[in-house]
């Protein structure tokens, strides 16, 4: 493929349907300087892209970052960097689910928790019938969103106001770090460069150059929602910036077809994170960091129904209980960040010494601060740590016991 379609392809792994609301809680948490977040977040992004380019280079694998990671420090760092991604899924989900039924709360007035649920049992439904996002498919839905942000931007522009950016900072320096918090949601997926180099006319060049193309593309859409929105409506901005921007825009007329986009978009995405999700525990349960029974499925060509299965079971007690949408968000921020920050800590080892390593030491250091800035959300990828722990200890017990019992039976 060339570069520009590899560019539509790593900006569809960036942006996803969260920039639907995520305009709205970073104002929330911050202010008009929640504007500063987004600019540190995006200065973050280019080492940490530029490192996993420069790895896909060089280590094509399919396998994911916990491959990597398996590469550069062992099978038990690559289980645990596998249950932070599996993990974050159910919350990840259930949260963009959310901000569709936000969207189809506040455009057509149908309860928006209610629209949550019907999104997610759709796309468990899509999935178990082996229903899959295509990816000419989900590439249109991200055209989609980027047509919707740009049109909200230049249609609402002309009538930002000034006086909105002030006070500046009404919460301070703890405001805008609360932001980058949940920002990060915003700013994961940069890991996909590393499993695309494989598939470049230019080997050598293709995958930097698409990897260029998306930084600028992402930097010019978050710069321009975030600061036009914050001019326009203010930093109490509704729960539904993009609907507000472009009614304050184009009028009354844009709320039902956003409504219906911003739908559309909420699905694309559940339903193509459930999909690998359930490959990826499949996966773990192939290499024993869930319990085998899972694997059944992974298979190419077949479906996972076990992990499927599971990813239900984890996903109904988050819609039942967990329907803060800021907290949610959160907290996959907080486990996609320590992902990010251990893949470039794997790059530190994989790559050689040079420019792209000294790179990969810079987005390390970033990707650290960045997960300091999730603070008490850390929690939840601690806790799959352990979990992940605790799944490979019981794996090797019962292994143990199968060969002590097969030592017994034959007399050794």
């Amino acid at each position: 493929m060339t570069a520009g379609q590899g560019a539509a392809l790593l900006v569809g792994a960036v942006l996803g349907p969260g920039m639907l609301v995520l305009p709205h809680l970073a104002a929330s948490a911050a202010g008009p300087a929640s504007v500063l977040a987004w600019v540190g977040l995006l200065a973050l992004s280019v080492p940490v892209a530029l490192t996993f380019a420069a790895l896909g280079a060089r280590h094509s694998d399919g396998g994911g970052v916990a491959s990597f990671v398996g590469h550069a420090f062992g099978r038990h760092a690559s289980a645990v960097t596998g249950w932070w991604f599996f993990g974050a899924v159910p919350i990840g989900t259930v949260a963009g689910a959310l901000v569709g039924g936000q969207y189809v709360e506040a455009c057509f007035g149908l309860d928006g928790t209610l629209a949550a649920w019907l999104i997610m049992i759709a796309a468990f439904a899509a999935n178990a019938a082996g229903l899959r996002t295509s990816g000419r498919l989900q590439i249109g839905f991200v055209a989609v969103l980027v047509a919707l942000l740009t049109a909200a931007v230049i249609s609402a522009a002309p009538h930002a106001d000034a006086g909105n950016f002030t006070p500046f900072a009404p919460h301070g320096l703890a405001g805008v770090a609360s932001a980058a918090g949940v920002l990060m949601f915003a700013f994961v997926g940069w890991e996909a460069a590393s499993h695309l180099s494989a598939e470049f006319e230019d080997r050598t060049n293709g995958l930097v150059r698409a990897t260029v193309v998306t930084l600028a593309v992402i930097a010019v859409l978050y710069l321009g929602v975030s600061i036009t929105s914050l001019g326009v409506l203010g930093a109490d901005m509704t729960g539904a910036p993009l609907t507000a921007m472009l009614e304050t825009g184009l009028g009354g007329a844009a709320r039902p077809v956003t409504g219906v986009l911003a739908l559309l978009l909420t699905f694309g995405a559940v339903n193509t994170y459930l999909a690998g999700a359930a490959r990826l525990g499949a996966a773990l349960a192939r290499d024993g960091a869930l319990p085998g029974w899972f694997a059944a499925g992974g298979e190419p060509g077949r479906t996972p129904y076990r992990s499927l299965g599971l990813l239900a079971a984890l996903c109904l007690p988050v819609l039942v209980w967990a329907v803060d949408l800021d907290l949610l968000m959160r907290a996959t921020s907080a486990c996609l960040a320590a992902v990010t920050a251990a893949g470039v800590a794997a790059a530190v080892r994989m790559l050689p010494a040079g420019r792209h390593r000294n790179t990969a030491v810079v987005g390390t250091g970033m990707s650290l601060v960045a997960l300091a800035f999730c603070g008490v959300y850390l929690v939840v990828p601690a806790v799959f740590a352990l979990v992940a722990a605790a799944v490979l200890s019981a794996g090797r017990r019962r292994s143990n016991a199968t060969g002590s019992r097969r030592t017994d039976k034959n007399g050794i």
